[in-house]
């Protein structure tokens, strides 16, 4: 016996040899499950930042889908009064299209200075932006091109706040109106 009252023993090696394994393979296990919980957090992080920004920056659609209504009634407005009606109206007038005019574009400004933009409509149309309320003959344009739009489209972000309005070329239909006669 040893002095401490402990019988003498000495620890077999194999005994050592699978507890230090084990040991090992518990250590390697919670480095894995922290890495992994590390990792979660980061993503939990930016998703949530990701959300935070996406929240403030399209926190604001519904209003400014309200306030294109708006602009779309001071382009009517202005539309209603063609330059040369203006050069013969009479200064008060000219001076209430000239505020009605300048208030657009003050609204416009506004919004696009929030993140609303207007819709691309030359060119092509693209059915991801653009709405086709009719074909028209295309006056020399390639079928498929807008020809005329009809009320403004406009993105919020990354995202389509309203569609552009537009009429689209038709394909010209020579001889027999479009029908095979040669089936």
């Amino acid at each position: 016996m040893s002095d401490e009252g402990f019988p003498d023993q000495t620890p077999d090696p194999a005994i050592l040899i699978a507890e230090s394994e084990a040991m090992r393979a518990e250590v390697a296990d919670m480095k894995d499950r922290m890495l992994r919980a590390l990792a979660d957090a980061e993503n939990t992080r930016r998703r949530a930042e990701r959300e935070k920004q996406d929240a403030s920056q399209y926190a604001v659609t519904k209003f400014a889908r309200d306030m294109l209504q708006i602009a779309d009634n001071f382009a009517r407005a202005l539309a209603a009064a063609p330059p040369a009606v203006r050069e013969a109206a009479d200064p008060q007038v000219k001076a209430v299209l000239d505020g009605v005019e300048a208030t657009e574009r003050q609204l416009l400004s506004v919004l696009e200075r929030h993140g609303v933009k207007p819709v691309d409509t030359a060119g092509k149309f693209d059915p991801n932006f653009h709405q086709a309320i009719a074909e028209v003959p295309g006056a020399g344009k390639p079928a498929g091109s807008i020809v005329d739009v009809v009320q403004a489209g406009y993105t919020i972000g990354e995202r389509l706040l309203r569609p552009a309005m537009v009429t689209v070329a038709r394909r010209d239909e020579a001889g027999g109106g479009g029908v095979d006669t040669k089936a």
